[in-house]
């Protein structure tokens, strides 16, 4: 029992210890990360990553686009066990069943 409670006190005298120089640590990196951000140079540097950022969402918007465009167009003929040839035998005999072939 009495290592029990040596223990428990080590516990809370640590933690109490701990939180208070995290805090204090916390406190330190808001701070100076707070100077970092007033920093004029650190303003103009953001100011031009976002205007890449924005020109390289732009493109790749328009690149997007155009694959989705040129996939629409591909995909009919790159689908696996479709054959033009079904397409045409069905388009023979609308009132038959179409056929189908395993695999």
């Amino acid at each position: 029992m009495k290592h029990r409670s040596m223990f428990l006190a080590g516990a809370a005298i640590g933690y109490v210890f701990g939180t208070k120089a995290g805090r204090e640590r916390y406190e330190q990196i808001k701070r100076v990360s707070r100077q970092m951000s007033e920093n004029p140079n650190v303003q103009e540097a953001a100011e031009k990553l976002r205007n890449k950022g924005g020109e390289f969402a732009g493109v790749a918007k328009e690149r997007a686009g155009g694959l989705a465009s040129s996939a629409k167009q591909k995909m009919p003929e790159q689908m696996p066990g479709r054959h033009k040839a079904d397409d045409q035998l069905a388009a023979r005999r609308p009132s038959e069943e179409p056929i189908v072939r395993p695999g």
